[in-house]
């Protein structure tokens, strides 16, 4: 039976990993369901947000159901979303919850449209306690877990950290596949798209640069004399998110300048490709984590990987088989990456990764809210 399913966070225009998932989620919905986003128009205040834009430079444009309408720090806006959803009467709304600051507004959404006793709201958590914590985190998390119907988690860690909220309807359904960075292309051509010379392997940092993800740790693991003598660099692909001259500083102290790429900016959806393309291996060598969008980028291109054994991230990468788990320290990081050129795993790890992968699928996040909708109404 076909359901009538209201999203409720940022979308195309917005860029980031919440918002393109957001996108597919609303695609895989449409193949048998009515489905609308409430998308935002003000999601952080500029004073809050540390990169440079919140939008793609050339967004595509939104589909027709993507109505921008939900300000974050407006009242008034939740109010008249909350009773525009309570009228429309959908089964379900979902919202993407990962940080407390948007609890009010999605709190406030939820309490009034669930007052018409037909719709069910269900929560994806990518976080449940913020990587980076703030006085009344655990209140503000409080208020919206007390006005939803339900929790899905992303990674193991975030199902064991709803119990500290007393969380009663919850489900594990792990981080899809992103599917919206097209396909890989050969090394020789992304090299010349990135304008770097084929005639090194390479390490990729990707994604925006906070340091709760470790570019210190693996600067310092690529401080070996190996990497120079094999020819082997570290590609770091990102906006940064902290402070630069931190890392900046850091590249010059270690003398490892020669062996260091920086892309500084945020990398559009259409260059995605190149940076997974061209690289031997993805290292996320996070000090906290929960899930990792990055790895499941990795994923749809084949990737190996290394993490960290932190949060989720373990669950995600099994370990000598599609990639590494290592602890946050520089010297584990350093040994694993050295083993991975020594031994020549690449080719071991991809094949192993082309069967992994089919434990990310969208379907199977769908089936979980699905699931948990209809426990709910029990």
């Amino acid at each position: 039976m076909s359901k009538k399913i209201v999203i409720v966070g940022p979308a195309t225009p917005y860029r980031g990993g919440i918002a393109t998932g957001n996108d597919i989620l609303a695609e895989e919905f449409s193949k048998n369901h009515s489905v609308s986003i409430v998308n935002f128009t003000v999601q952080y205040p500029n004073f809050l947000f540390p990169g440079k834009t919140q939008f793609h430079e050339a967004p595509s444009p939104p589909p027709t159901y993507n109505k921008r309408a939900l300000n974050s720090i407006n009242p008034l806006s939740w109010i008249k979303i909350g009773k525009k959803l309570k009228k429309e009467k959908p089964d379900l709304i979902v919202m993407r919850y990962w940080m407390p600051f948007f609890a009010p507004s999605l709190a406030t959404i939820a309490n009034i449209a669930r007052k018409n006793k037909h719709t069910k709201v269900i929560v994806i958590a990518d976080n449940i306690i913020p990587h980076e914590h703030r006085v009344g985190d655990q209140q503000l998390t409080n208020y919206l877990v007390k006005r939803v119907d339900g929790f899905i988690a992303m990674s193991k860690s975030v199902l064991k950290e709803f119990d500290l909220f007393n969380i009663k309807h919850k489900r594990f359904s792990p981080h899809p596949m992103f599917r919206n960075y097209g396909t890989k292309i050969s090394r020789e051509e992304a090299c010349k798209t990135l304008e770097i010379t084929p005639d090194y392997s390479y390490i990729l940092f990707f994604g925006l640069i906070r340091d709760y993800k470790g570019l210190d740790l693996l600067l310092k693991a690529i401080n070996h004399e190996y990497f120079r003598a094999n020819n082997i660099k570290l590609i770091i692909a990102g906006e940064y998110y902290s402070k630069k001259d931190y890392y900046v500083q850091l590249i010059k102290d270690l003398a490892i300048e020669d062996l260091v790429i920086s892309f500084d900016y945020f990398i559009p959806d259409d260059k995605v490709n190149a940076f997974f393309s061209v690289s031997n291996i993805i290292a996320s060598p996070y000090k906290s984590a929960t899930q990792s969008g990055v790895a499941q980028i990795a994923y749809h291109f084949e990737l190996p990987m290394l993490v960290t054994n932190v949060g989720g991230l373990p669950e995600l990468v099994p370990n000598n088989k599609v990639g590494y788990v290592v602890e946050p320290n520089s010297n584990e990081i350093q040994t694993k990456l050295i083993q991975f050129f020594t031994e020549h795993k690449e080719h071991e790890f991809q094949s192993n990764i082309a069967q992994e992968k089919l434990r990310f699928t969208w379907d199977k996040m769908v089936d979980s809210i699905f699931d948990l909708e209809e426990e709910i109404r029990e």
